[in-house]
C-alpha cells in the first residue's frame, strides 16, 4: 500500500476527503482533511431522484480542488466513494462520465450494505469498544452495522436521510409526526437481532449533538472522538433542539452551518436509538472514509488489526520516540514495579494498561524540547492519541506523562480533568512508579533488578550500583510515607 493514500467520499450532504500517511504497517495518522458542503442531493428527492446541474458543477468544482491537495501532499493512491444521492440517481452514470473525462478521476459508487460496512469497520477498530450497533446519518441514508466482539456481523441501510426528510416533510412544513410515520416505517425493515445497549453515532449530525451536549455539560477535554454519552440524561436536550425554532438553535450550541438538517438528523437518531434499544452512545470521529482507508490496509487480515494493537499508540511512537530501546526499558520496569505495588492502590488491576502506555510514550517530546519535554508529551497525547482508546484514558495517561519528573500531580491538574481521571490515591501511585522506573534507568543501561515490597519499605535488590539514581530518588516525591532501600553486591 501506499504510504501516502487520499480518500475521497462523496456524501448526499458534504464531499470530504482526508489524506493519511503510513508510518509502519499498521501505524497511520492523518495529514489533511477537507470538507465542502457541495449538496449534491439538494433538489435531487424532489425530482425523482436525479442530480441537478448546479449540485453537480458544486461537486465537480471541490473534487478538482481536492485533487490539488491530494498531489500537493503527493499520494500515490486515491480512493474515491460515493454514497446514497450518487448511487440512487437516475443519471448517475454521465455524472461519473463527467468526473472521469474531466478529472481523470474514478469514482466507486457503493451500495448501502458496503457503505454500512465501512462505517463499521472503522467504529471496530478506532473506537474502545467491542459490541454495539453504529448509526450513520447521512444526506439521503441512514446505515447501521452491527458489530460483536469487534467484527461486523450484519449491515443494513435504510432510506433515512436529512436532506430527504428535509425536502419531503420540513420544507413543506408538513407535521412533524409525519416525518416521524416515515422514519418508523422504514425501521420495520431493521432485523430484530439488531439491538444493543452501545449506538454508536457516526457522521455530521450526531457529531453536532455530541458538541452541542460537551458545550452545554462544560465537558473537560475537547475532544469529539470517543465521547459517550447516556441517551436518558441527554433525551430532553435532544428533544429541545427537534422543536426549536431555526433562530433559537445557537443557544443550544449548535454551529450556523448545521442549521439546516440539525433538527431533521435530531429526529432520526432518537427514533434510531429508541428502536435498538440502546442506553449509551459513544460519539465516532471516523466513518466512510477512513474504512474505505482501513478495508484496503487491513484486506489480509479480515480487516481487523492485530490483539491488542494500538494505531494511535504506534503512530507516535513511530513519529516522535527518538530511542525505542529507552522506552522498551521503560515499560519493562513499570510493569515490575506495578506487579509489586498494585494491591495498594489498583486492587482490580483496573490501570495497569494506562500506565504501560504512559511508559511508553513519556519522552515524546523531547524531539520538540528537552527541557520541557514532559509538557509537550503530555499536550501531543491529549491532542493525538486517539484511536481505541476512551478519554478516561487519554487524560490518565497525558497526567503521567505530565508529571513523571518526580513530582505528583498537583491539585490544580487533578481538578481541571477530574470527572475523567482516578481517584488522588490511585493517579499519584501510577505517577509514583512512571517516575522511579525513569529513575531506576537513570544511565540508561536497563540494569536487571528485583523489587519487593513490605512493612513500609521498597527493596530493590541488584548487582547494579545504582549510583545516579541513589543521588536522584532523594528528590522523588512519594503517595505516601515508606522508605526505599537498595541492596547490591559488590560486583561493581
Amino acid at each position: 500500500m501506499a504510504k501516502r493514500v487520499a480518500v475521497i467520499d462523496i456524501g448526499s450532504n458534504s464531499a470530504r476527503m482526508i489524506v493519511v500517511e503510513r508510518t509502519s504497517r499498521y501505524g497511520f495518522y492523518l495529514l489533511n482533511e477537507t470538507k465542502s458542503r457541495v449538496r449534491i442531493s439538494e433538489g435531487a428527492y424532489e425530482h425523482g431522484g436525479i442530480l441537478q446541474e448546479p449540485a453537480m458543477q458544486r461537486a465537480l468544482a471541490a473534487l478538482r480542488e481536492f485533487l490539488h491537495i491530494a498531489k500537493s501532499y503527493k499520494a500515490r493512491k486515491i480512493l474515491c466513494v460515493a454514497t446514497s444521492a450518487v448511487r440512487d440517481a437516475p443519471n448517475k452514470e454521465a455524472f461519473l462520465g463527467r468526473v472521469k473525462r474531466e478529472l481523470g478521476l474514478h469514482i466507486k459508487v457503493i451500495d448501502g450494505k458496503t457503505e454500512a460496512l465501512l462505517g463499521g469497520i472503522a467504529a471496530a477498530n478506532l473506537l474502545p469498544i467491542r459490541t454495539g450497533i453504529t448509526i450513520d446519518i447521512g444526506g439521503g441514508s441512514t446505515e447501521l452495522a452491527l458489530i460483536q466482539n469487534k467484527r461486523v456481523v450484519d449491515a443494513i441501510s435504510l432510506d433515512l436521510g436529512t436532506v430527504r426528510l428535509k425536502e419531503l416533510f420540513f420544507d413543506k412544513k408538513a407535521n412533524i409526526k409525519e416525518a416521524i410515520g416515515y422514519i418508523h416505517e422504514e425501521l420495520e425493515r431493521v432485523p430484530p437481532h439488531f439491538t444493543a445497549k452501545l449506538a454508536i453515532g457516526i457522521g455530521g449530525t450526531i457529531r453536532a449533538l455530541s458538541k452541542a451536549i460537551m458545550a452545554k455539560n462544560d465537558y473537560p477535554l475537547p475532544k469529539l472522538h470517543a465521547f459517550t454519552y447516556e441517551f436518558d440524561k441527554e433525551k430532553k436536550f435532544i428533544d429541545k433542539i427537534i422543536s426549536a425554532p431555526i433562530k433559537s438553535l445557537k443557544k443550544f450550541h449548535i454551529k450556523k452551518d448545521r442549521y439546516d438538517t440539525i433538527k431533521e438528523g435530531a429526529l432520526i437518531f432518537r427514533e434510531m436509538v429508541r428502536h435498538i434499544g440502546a442506553k449509551r452512545v459513544i460519539t465516532s470521529g471516523v466513518g466512510v472514509r477512513e474504512g474505505t482507508f482501513l478495508k484496503d490496509l487491513l484486506r489480509n487480515s479480515a480487516y481487523r488489526f492485530p490483539a491488542n494493537f494500538q494505531p494511535s499508540v504506534k503512530s507516535l511512537m513511530d513519529r516522535f520516540c527518538t530511542q525505542e530501546s529507552i522506552a522498551k526499558c521503560l515499560y519493562r520496569f513499570s510493569s515490575k514495579i506495578y506487579d509489586v505495588l498494585y494491591p495498594h492502590f489498583d486492587p482490580k488491576q483496573e490501570h495497569k494498561e494506562n500506565l504501560l502506555i504512559a511508559a511508553k510514550l513519556v519522552n515524546l517530546g523531547v524531539k520538540i524540547d528537552f527541557y520541557d519535554h514532559h509538557k509537550h508529551s503530555s499536550y501531543i497525547i491529549l491532542s493525538d492519541l486517539e484511536y481505541g482508546v476512551t478519554h478516561e484514558q487519554i487524560a490518565t495517561i497525558s497526567t503521567l506523562v505530565r508529571f513523571h519528573k518526580k513530582k505528583l500531580p498537583s491539585k490544580a491538574h487533578l481538578k481541571s480533568l477530574a470527572p475523567l481521571l482516578p481517584s488522588t490515591k490511585t493517579i499519584n501511585w501510577l505517577s509514583f512508579i512512571l517516575s522511579l522506573a525513569e529513575v531506576l534507568n537513570k544511565d540508561l543501561s536497563c540494569p536487571d533488578f528485583t523489587i519487593s515490597y513490605a512493612n513500609k519499605a521498597l527493596s530493590i535488590l541488584s548487582e547494579h550500583p545504582f549510583y545516579l539514581a541513589k543521588e536522584e530518588i532523594k528528590t522523588l516525591e512519594k503517595p505516601e510515607s515508606f522508605a526505599i532501600l537498595f541492596k547490591t553486591s559488590n560486583r561493581y
